[in-house]
């Protein structure tokens, strides 16, 4: 495992000791876009491939989460990728990250996940991905044999549920994490979202993690006319009058993020920092969250942990920074001058 210094070293007083999660495993390409005009539909754009790796969400995830938390603490991927050269170099590097990988199939003949990631001169960009890839053909079934490891954290466990797997597997996922009492995080694609609309399916969720952009498709508003905030205060009321307990996260870019913990409307700014790359900074915030949660922060306060997992890994060129851990956080929140609360302080030493 590599040589990193976690948040805790004691999981006796954490609420949970585990993290089960299933979505897409694989890495892609960065390709840098000539201008920062959108790219049109019919559009052809120069450009240039450059020297960053990037990961799949649930290996993203899953790797903050193991990082920070340390090797006391478990962190099980569900998921599926081929067994050409991609996926077994992707196998070895969340074998050496301390990810427990007894979940993860290595499919002959299949195709590991790939995707080609666009990127502006001003560092936003986008992505895309394949969709026939051996994370495609995770199936419900296959979660269910994860089923004993769920048993064995019964009321001490996270499950996750995040995009690039189908949504039948993610949904078996969070049916087996409330049958077994775990604490359910999910996230969608704004595609997904207008697929679900109002689904009863998002009672199956604790926390839901979206950017500003999904929030919009869920409120059915523009965030150039309704501004931001405005996005914000009418998504979260839409989500609280279908699903009242639901708990909420927004993240948005170099603004900041939001969260909702079903009493208060929470803003907490981003961190100023030098961006290489803005790729995967979202699921770094949602690890950061997960991995506050864990040790006992309220919402509010993993919402502060999950800023600084976010804003330092956008000081990266690649979707993981490897070197995030508490060492370097508390260094980051030292020269960002940031103010953080007591309880967030004292987990990162600052």
């Amino acid at each position: 495992m590599e040589q990193v210094e976690p948040l805790i070293v004691d999981l006796k007083r954490c609420r949970y000791r585990a993290m089960i999660g299933t979505g897409g495993i694989g890495s892609g390409s960065f390709f840098a876009l000539q201008g920062n005009d959108t790219l049109g539909r019919e559009e052809s754009r120069s450009g240039r491939f450059i020297d960053r790796r990037d990961y799949c969400k649930l290996h993203i995830v899953s790797h903050y989460v193991q990082t920070l938390l340390g090797s006391g603490f478990k962190t099980i991927p569900i998921g599926r990728m081929g067994d050409d050269g991609q996926g077994l170099e992707l196998y070895d590097e969340m074998k050496k990250a301390g990810i427990d990988t007894i979940f993860v199939e290595k499919l002959p003949g299949a195709q590991t996940l790939f995707s080609f990631c666009f990127i502006y001169p001003d560092g936003t960009g986008g992505n895309l991905t394949t969709d026939d890839s051996a994370s495609s053909s995770l199936t419900g079934q296959v979660v269910e044999q994860a089923e004993p490891l769920f048993t064995k954290y019964e009321k001490r466990g996270v499950g996750l549920a995040v995009p690039e797997v189908p949504l039948e597997a993610r949904f078996r996922l969070l049916a087996l994490a409330g049958r077994h009492s775990f604490f359910r995080v999910a996230s969608f694609t704004a595609g997904e979202l207008r697929e679900m609309g109002g689904s009863h399916l998002f009672n199956d969720i604790d926390l839901l993690s979206l950017n500003l952009e999904e929030l919009a498709q869920i409120a059915g508003l523009d965030i150039g006319g309704a501004g931001e905030e405005g996005v914000v205060r009418e998504g979260v009321k839409v989500l609280r009058s279908r699903h009242p307990e639901l708990w909420v996260t927004v993240t948005a870019g170099g603004l900041g993020s939001w969260s909702w913990d079903g009493a208060a409307l929470t803003f907490f700014p981003a961190v100023e920092a030098g961006v290489r790359s803005t790729a995967g900074a979202g699921d770094a915030f949602l690890a950061g969250v997960i991995a506050g949660l864990t040790t006992g922060l309220t919402l509010g306060e993993a919402q502060q942990l999950g800023t600084l997992v976010g804003s330092l890994s956008v000081t990266s060129p690649h979707t993981i920074h490897r070197g995030i851990d508490r060492v370097s956080l508390r260094q980051f929140l030292v020269r960002g001058s940031v103010k953080v609360s007591p309880a967030v302080q004292a987990l990162v030493g600052g």
